[in-house]
């Protein structure tokens, strides 16, 4: 993890512009409360791997992700198995969101695919949180928006079938990053789904085969979205509604039509 970032070539405005522009919930911001928040916020670069938070470890800080960007809350159980319960990108944010204050980790935060993040200390998003009812409103209903992840994905992992929650998973993976190519390999997304290597190497022969992706060492290509969105379950539309639902439109790409891509 570094806590630096250059500008991307060519872009006309800062890294701290396009994190309040790309970051959907940072991007509702007016310029008081940014103005308020800017002096407790650092930009951060994290890489594949960086664990984020840790089960049981007090949270200290929120990152805001941006860019492609994309960590996943996992829950670990006995005998060295795990699955991921949520996936977290430029739509959301990380720490202290659910628990509304300090209050100890529940779930491994870990970095799926590399990307930059705001990261705002606590304490200073309590303050702000306590002096703006707009932003009491927002993480809220964010809150509303992550508990019905965690829960569509109990409800996924108990009764649909490899197929349908891979595909699932390629699609939501795709909207946080904004690529067609996803970093990631087999193993890490076996790891994920909750199922052994095999069955995700079989899962995505089965899919390069029908020409939903094309798979090359440490990443796949998403070739035919359409087919992975008639693959997937009912779970990723669910998910994405309830977004809209809740939270809405919140002037998404205002950084890239701003020039600053």
């Amino acid at each position: 993890m570094t806590s630096s970032l250059a500008p991307p070539t060519g872009a006309t405005c800062s890294p701290l512009d396009l994190a309040f522009g790309q970051n959907r919930l940072l991007a509702t911001f007016d310029r008081e409360l940014r103005a308020a928040l800017e002096p407790a916020a650092s930009l951060v670069e994290l890489e594949a791997g960086d664990k984020v938070l840790t089960a049981g470890q007090a949270v200290e800080r929120t990152l805001f992700p941006f860019g492609p960007l994309m960590i996943s809350l996992i829950v670990d159980l006995a005998g060295g198995r795990s699955v991921e319960v949520a996936s977290i990108g430029k739509e959301g944010a990380v720490g202290g969101i659910v628990s509304c204050g300090h209050a100890p980790a529940h779930a491994r935060a870990e970095v799926q695919i590399a990307g930059p993040a705001l990261s705002i200390s606590l304490d200073a998003l309590e303050q702000a949180k306590h002096d703006s009812p707009f932003l009491q409103n927002l993480f809220c209903r964010y809150s509303d928006y992550l508990l019905s992840q965690v829960m569509q994905s109990v409800a996924c992992n108990a009764f649909h079938s490899i197929e349908a929650r891979a595909a699932r998973w390629l699609l939501t993976a795709q909207d946080r990053v904004g690529d067609e190519r996803l970093a990631l390999t087999q193993e890490a997304l076996a790891s994920l789904l909750g199922v052994q290597r095999t069955t995700v190497n079989a899962v995505a022969r089965q899919f390069q085969e029908q020409g939903f992706i094309a798979y090359r060492r440490g990443a796949i290509q998403v070739r035919d979205r359409a087919g992975l969105e008639r693959q997937a379950c009912e779970c990723y539309a669910a998910v994405e509604g309830h977004f809209a639902a809740v939270i809405g439109e919140t002037g998404q790409g205002r950084a890239a039509e701003g020039g600053c891509g």
